[in-house]
């Protein structure tokens, strides 16, 4: 178990409909790594469940309680769930905060719906699910086709397939190692 991250705090956003593979995946390599990972939602009813119903988890503390600068990066999954979670004044403070304040941001397939609402996408490059590409491309974002792309702090992924890549993208950014330079 590797401690490279110990001291981190990362936040990661759930709401009903989240997708499992992308919350789990992020959750367990993280804490591996040492970082303490906190599951955020719009309230700590438990319990939310993913977009199939298999999978539940309680959510240790709310959007609102959460300040950016006591963070070292944020996280929003996909699913269904970010279509909810757009929807919550606290969660796009959060994610504007966040954005404002340089920490690596990851959104990872539907994600990036929540960019579009906080209005922080405009000159960015990013990846998301196909179906909402013409919307990162309307609210001013770069889309590529790619399984991650990193874009100063922040990162994007496409599926659930991809997130190997983009957590060791998410964590290169929070340990200060560049960007790949782009061709």
């Amino acid at each position: 178990m590797s401690e490279r991250l110990s001291g981190r705090r990362i936040a990661l956003l759930i709401e009903e409909g989240f997708a499992a593979r992308e919350v789990l995946d992020p959750i367990a390599q993280l804490r591996g790594e040492g970082a303490e990972v906190i599951v955020a939602a719009p309230s700590t009813r438990a319990p939310y469940r993913d977009k199939t119903g298999a999978v539940s988890l309680e959510a240790g503390t709310t959007a609102g309680a959460l300040r950016a600068a006591a963070l070292d990066a944020l996280i929003l999954p996909g699913g269904h769930a970010p279509d909810r979670l757009r929807m919550r004044p606290a969660v796009i403070d959060l994610v504007t905060d966040a954005m404002a304040a340089g920490l690596p941001v990851g959104a990872i397939c539907h994600g990036p719906q929540v960019l579009i609402t906080a209005n922080v996408l405009r000159g960015r490059t990013l990846t998301c699910w196909p179906s909402i590409a013409i919307d990162v491309t309307n609210a001013g974002g770069l889309y590529m086709d790619r399984p991650f792309v990193r874009d100063g702090n922040l990162i994007t992924a496409r599926k659930g397939d991809d997130v190997p890549a983009f957590l060791e993208a998410l964590i290169n950014a929070m340990l200060g190692v560049p960007a790949p330079t782009r061709r």
